[in-house]
């Protein structure tokens, strides 16, 4: 084996080995803290007179945003998480380019309860919806990425077929078609931009029925 095989050798690490361990316990801890971190967005109120049920219920009823706006997001990190979890299963080794690839998909992830508590006090501004909705389109976009860089460099458990390949990268790349495009509809209505995310379930239903016909044995 040349010097530079070597060297290519010691940069992939298997699963079962201690390496590959600690990336997937790093990433899963990663998630964990972001999802709780979600709900730090919603204050308690702080009301004049305690026991006032009207005041309270006003100050509740002015949280709205920051109620919807959490759980969007923690649904929308809880699918990353369950797509994550579903790539690494796929995966029978790691690189050095794959873990910092990682390490930056997880950085969008750690930075998601900003824009999302910016979204729940502001839900009315189509900035903090623009902010949000670049931040979730960045998160998809580096799905693509670590796919990608994990198909090229032969990491996956069976090489993909071509067309499987391309489909994997159809699904991954919607999520991020979806929220950029949501963007001017924020500077329309606010409720309208964030009604468009859920449009992620009916077009994976139809990409569903393009699929080739072996993608379930890969995926």
């Amino acid at each position: 084996m040349t010097v530079q095989g070597e060297l290519e050798q010691r940069k992939r690490y298997e699963r079962g080995s201690e390496e590959f361990s600690r990336v997937l316990a790093f990433s899963d801890g990663m998630f964990a803290i972001a999802m709780t971190l979600l709900v730090v967005g919603i204050t308690v109120p702080v009301l004049r007179e305690g026991d006032s049920v009207g005041e309270l219920g006003d100050a509740l009823g002015d949280l709205t945003g920051s109620f919807v706006s959490f759980v969007i997001s923690f649904l929308v990190i809880g699918r990353y998480w369950i797509a994550h979890h579903d790539f690494f299963a796929r995966l029978r080794a790691m690189d050095a380019g794959l873990i910092w690839i990682n390490t930056i998909y997880l950085m969008f992830i750690a930075f998601a309860p900003f824009p999302t508590a910016l979204l729940g006090n502001y839900f009315e501004n189509p900035l903090a919806v623009t902010i949000y909705a670049v931040a979730v389109a960045a998160i998809s976009g580096m799905e693509v990425v670590l796919f990608r860089h994990a198909h090229r460099n032969d990491l996956m458990k069976r090489k993909l077929p071509e067309d499987v390949y391309r489909w994997g990268v159809y699904m991954s790349t919607t999520p991020v078609l979806i929220f950029i495009g949501s963007i001017p509809l924020a500077f329309v209505h606010t409720w309208l931009a964030a009604a468009s995310w859920y449009l992620t379930v009916p077009i994976f239903a139809v990409i569903q029925r393009w699929k080739p016909a072996n993608v379930d044995e890969y995926f």
